[in-house]
């Protein structure tokens, strides 16, 4: 089906289908773009490199440091700083040289052999107080056939990579300066509290110095009465000695004596033994006579009772007979007495325990002489070896105080000068207690919590809050908006005819000429920027306010692009279709990159294109009024150029638009 439209340098209809062409140009263009470009980070597994780690450890403080593989860990694993979702290969140097030859990697990252070592050269040299430090380096390989853009995001992956792990470095060795810095300034305040410490006590020293003279004095005078005394002593323990000797030949002769009373006693106990039977068969005979007389008194009694019943024939009998009765009970009653006490416990017991007394004391009293006689030996070897000998030690006692009287004198004298010394040291100690307590408060001290704070931020003192992994920023994808709507203006005229072929033979104003060429453009530039708009959408998703401008920008930007792609045709045929193809590329060398020469982007700010760049970044009035003015005097170009086309020669209206 063809449409009432005339087809630029041709007499072919233009078809619903060439429409359809024309509008889905800059989507297709736009979209291809954005795919490819939008957000690359994302993707990057499509992306192979190979890591060659030559690096060998280094031993520090005995504990084995591994520098390069912890880095090669980071490249494989990522950071907090840079995802890291390349295809890492662990490879080694031919490996990885036949890869970048053949395409098989797209980058190789080298940790030379000396990369441990380079690293920890600072602290190292820092802890041992001297040496050469040296930096660690890491080389990014890519091949020469690459694509544009991935040295940018090995490089940065590598670099993020590097300066992470040199980052932990520094802040392991900020931090131990700190910590050393905590360290040294506590152990100078000790210091300094030991030195006033000892200044403290030097002073207490001088002044319990300054008394030991008079002590001195005092101990030369009690070492003199004591040398008087010890030989006081001496002369007192030498008159102790002979008395002991002649308690000696006492007890000698006391033991002597008994010893001989012991014999005696012992030879008197057979005679004892021979007394204790006599006595006891004299208690068996007066028993025997009490008895016998006993019976005798009552037979003497029957008879006296007898001669005196009256009638008595003899008084004289019966008062004899009588009185040798009484007589003969009286002996009865003695002799049962004297059997009684001879017979009792207590006489028998002590008469019959009297030898074995006598023979005990016998003993006891040659057990004494024996005593007596070694208490005599005892004496005189203490009068020969104690008291002797103890009277020549207070002699030497003597002499050792007379000797003690000197040294005190000597200590005397000596302490005077010990006193000025103390003095002189307390005032020493004292100045160097206070220096030292101004350069303990002079250095910083920190905690654990704030030398790890600091040196995180000395070790990375400045950071950019920018986005990170973003190869192509935010402004992309306004940049190829507007880019393709313009090429999709350029395609849209060159299917179209910047104006009819009758412009001669038309009634129509010149106005409505120019208007009857732009609008089916401006409908497909329209639709172009609502196109391409969706497509951004899908990409970015943006908030619905922020589309709603995006989309009102882009759909501007693609009438005032039609106007002034129909302006260049008009005006300068197809020299201006060549001008608009060099427009759009010049949009794009000025909007990638600000490091463009000063005139050239002088000349790109001066583009149509650079309103909408503006525009479709942020909605905004300035921008909007540009592109009307834009396509306001677009129109009016093209209309002057109808006008003057409705005057020309007849080769003129022949010739194509």
């Amino acid at each position: 089906m063809t449409l009432p439209l005339e087809r630029a340098r041709s007499r072919k209809p233009i078809t619903w289908l060439t429409i359809l062409g024309v509008l889905l140009l800059p989507a297709a263009i736009g979209g291809i773009l954005m795919a490819a470009l939008y957000n690359p980070t994302e993707r990057l597994e499509s992306m192979t490199a190979a890591i060659v780690n030559l690096d060998e450890p280094v031993e520090i403080d005995g504990q084995v440091t591994p520098l390069g593989r912890q880095l090669a860990s980071g490249l494989v694993e990522g950071s907090d700083d840079l995802d890291s979702n390349l295809t890492w290969v662990i490879s080694n140097e031919e490996d990885a040289a036949d890869g970048l030859a053949d395409g098989s990697y797209q980058a190789v990252i080298t940790i030379p052999e000396d990369f441990s070592a380079a690293a920890t050269s600072g602290g190292q040299a820092v802890a041992d107080g001297g040496g050469d430090a040296e930096q660690a380096t890491i080389r990014v390989t890519t091949p020469d056939d690459g694509l544009v853009a991935d040295d940018l995001i090995t490089s940065q992956i590598a670099n993020v990579a590097a300066s992470t792990l040199g980052t932990m470095l520094s802040e392991a060795t900020t931090e131990n300066i700190l910590v050393g810095f905590t360290t040294i300034g506590d152990q100078i305040g000790d210091a300094a509290d030991g030195a006033l410490q000892l200044a403290t006590g030097a002073r207490d020293a001088a002044t319990g110095a300054a008394e030991i003279p008079d002590g001195a004095t005092q101990l030369a005078s009690g070492a003199a009465q004591l040398g008087t005394g010890a030989s006081s002593l001496a002369s007192g323990l030498d008159t102790i000695a002979g008395k002991t000797r002649e308690a000696a030949a006492g007890a000698g002769q006391i033991g002597s004596g008994l010893t001989a009373g012991a014999a005696q006693l012992q030879a008197s106990v057979a005679p004892t033994q021979q007394l204790v039977g006599g006595i006891q068969s004299a208690a068996g005979s007066a028993q025997t006579a009490g008895t016998d007389a006993a019976a005798l008194a009552q037979s003497l009694g029957a008879l006296a009772a007898g001669a005196c019943t009256p009638p008595v024939t003899d008084q004289a009998q019966c008062d004899q007979l009588t009185a040798l009765a009484t007589q003969a009970g009286s002996v009865a009653r003695s002799a049962g007495t004297a059997a009684g006490i001879l017979t009792s416990p207590e006489v028998s017991g002590g008469v019959a325990a009297l030898p074995g007394t006598l023979g005990t004391l016998a003993s006891s009293m040659g057990q004494a002489g024996t005593g007596a006689t070694q208490l005599a030996d005892g004496l005189t070897q203490l009068a020969s070896e104690g008291i002797g000998p103890s009277a020549a030690g207070a002699r030497a006692l003597a002499t050792g105080a007379t000797q003690l009287t000197d040294g005190a004198n000597q200590l005397a004298e000596g302490s005077t000068e010990l006193v000025a010394g103390l003095d002189t040291l307390a005032t020493g100690t004292g100045d160097l207690a206070g220096g030292l307590r101004t350069a303990a408060d002079s250095l910083p001290s920190f905690s654990d919590d704030e030398s790890t704070s600091l040196a995180s931020v000395i070790a990375d003192p400045v950071a950019a809050d920018a986005p990170e992994n973003a190869i192509f920023g935010p402004t992309a994808i306004p940049l190829l908006t507007a880019v393709v709507l313009w090429f999709g203006s350029l395609a849209s005229f060159l299917v179209l005819r910047a104006h009819t072929a009758r412009t001669l033979t038309s009634r129509r104003s010149s106005a409505a000429l120019a208007l009857r060429g732009f609008w089916p453009a401006a409908a497909i530039g329209a639709a172009q920027g609502l196109l391409v708009s969706l497509i951004v959408q899908t990409v970015a998703s943006y908030d619905a306010a922020q589309w709603w401008a995006f989309a009102s920008t882009a759909v501007l930007a693609g009438v005032a692009f039609a106007a002034v792609n129909q302006a260049l045709v008009a005006v300068f045929g197809g020299i201006g279709r060549w001008i608009a193809a060099l427009v759009g590329v010049l949009a794009v060398a000025t909007g990638l990159i600000s490091t463009v020469p000063g005139w050239l982007a002088a000349i790109g700010a001066a583009l149509p294109t650079a309103p909408a760049f503006t525009g479709l970044i942020s909605a905004s009035g300035p921008a909007v009024a540009a592109l009307i003015v834009w396509g306001m005097l677009s129109l009016v170009a093209t209309t002057v150029v109808v006008a003057v086309r409705r005057t020309t020669t007849a080769t003129a209206v022949l010739a194509p638009a």
